[in-house]
């Protein structure tokens, strides 16, 4: 089976999430993809944990189908073998420390001087100039700094996301922008250098509540899991202990809530619930209403009440919930795949494609792959032996 980006060859120079998402996107797509490792303990994202058989699980999840070599890049030796192999290479992805890649000889323009074909995209915290530049940033501290926690969490107090949302956007514009310059270097025959910031990439997440501030005018408030402008729209909990997220998003949905789900069509002219805007003022008061006429539902009760009435709900899920989740079964989302600790379900990708399937192959231990891409290299058993003798590899 072709896959879109089979014949294209990666080198990453990745730890932690950012990359490695990028990475593994583009291995999903059948992408050669070397991860370049430390010698020993390889990426730190693999000692987060041992949730996953003893494999860390952000680890697992964003470095399936790739190759691990490890590198002392301290090493002149091993800087050699990772020259070799940018110039076979079509893409370089690294998120090192702030001006790690230039001060080793990596920068783009760099090596573009040498390989005119090679796209480098360089992932960081807040781009390759500005006074932020040479900032450490980490997720939270980003979040931070985007005005994400500002928006987020209790009126009391901000919460941060239970994932981690910068990375996972700085991922998510370099997987993008590396699948738009291989794209223009068909047109050209040129690389290009990418600079993705994880600043700028959860800046245009924060759209919407950027604009709603426009011109200092007052930003969305922290409300919790409810929707910050628009009400009914948030959990609101069922007599059995569970809890139901539902939403309108107009006024014909809301007569049909209260006819339907409330059972109190009245309800639906009263001033202070005519408009969005005097519900969303009068929010505490609508909702003991509707927590009272729930107390006496259970989950699914309210849940069918919702679904008959075609207003939008969904059931408030936990890990569990998810991993058993009827929709991702049915629809075949999972599938096998080998790691260290053994074969580990994986979620296919998004995006169902009829022409082709996604790659979905092992998760690499430390340094698996070193001796047969050295070997490819054109390096015998005594060159191999003096690298690991010397910890070059």
């Amino acid at each position: 089976m072709t896959r879109p980006l089979d014949g294209i060859t990666v080198i990453s120079l990745e730890h932690a999430i950012a990359a490695p998402f990028c990475t593994r996107q583009l291995a999903d797509l059948g992408a050669r993809v070397i991860k370049i490792e430390r010698p020993g303990a390889g990426d730190f994202a693999r000692a987060y944990d041992q949730r996953v058989n003893g494999e860390a699980s952000h680890f697992v999840w964003v470095n399936r189908s790739k190759e691990s070599l490890t590198l002392d890049l301290k090493q002149p030796a091993a800087q050699a073998i990772l020259m070799e192999l940018i110039a076979g290479a079509d893409v370089l992805v690294q998120n090192l420390a702030p001006g790690a890649a230039a001060r080793m000889g990596l920068g783009a323009e760099a090596l573009q001087a040498k390989h005119p074909s090679l796209i480098v995209c360089d992932i960081s915290g807040y781009g390759v100039d500005g006074p932020y530049r040479d900032k450490k940033a980490y997720d939270l501290l980003i979040q931070s700094e985007a005005g994400f926690l500002s928006i987020t969490g209790t009126p009391d107090e901000p919460c941060k996301s239970g994932i981690s949302i910068a990375d996972i956007a700085a991922g998510m514009y370099a997987y993008t922008s590396v699948l738009a310059a291989l794209l223009q270097r068909g047109k050209t025959g040129k690389g290009s250098h990418i600079d993705v910031s994880m600043l700028e990439a959860l800046g245009e997440w924060m759209g919407f509540p950027m604009y709603y501030a426009f011109q200092g005018a007052t930003q969305p408030v922290r409300s919790a899991a409810s929707h910050a402008t628009i009400y009914p729209y948030g959990p609101f909990p069922a007599g059995d202990g569970g809890t139901v997220m539902l939403g309108l998003q107009n006024e014909r949905e809301w007569r049909v809530f209260c006819e339907r789900v409330l059972e109190m069509p009245t309800l639906a002219t009263t001033p202070r619930f005519d408009s969005n805007a005097h519900r969303n003022e009068n929010r505490e008061a609508l909702r003991e209403i509707i927590d009272e006429v729930f107390r006496s539902l259970s989950t699914q009760q309210v849940l069918e009440r919702l679904d008959a009435a075609q207003i939008a709900n969904a059931r408030m899920n936990d890990m569990a919930g998810l991993w058993n989740h009827e929709q991702l079964q049915v629809r075949k989302r999972w599938r096998n795949v080998a790691s260290p600790a053994g074969d580990i379900p994986a979620l296919l990708p998004p995006g169902r494609h009829s022409a082709f399937e996604y790659r979905m192959e092992a998760i690499p231990a430390v340094g698996q792959h070193t001796e047969s891409i050295l070997r490819s290299l054109g390096k015998g058993e005594a060159d191999i032996a003096a690298m690991r003798e010397s910890g070059a590899v």
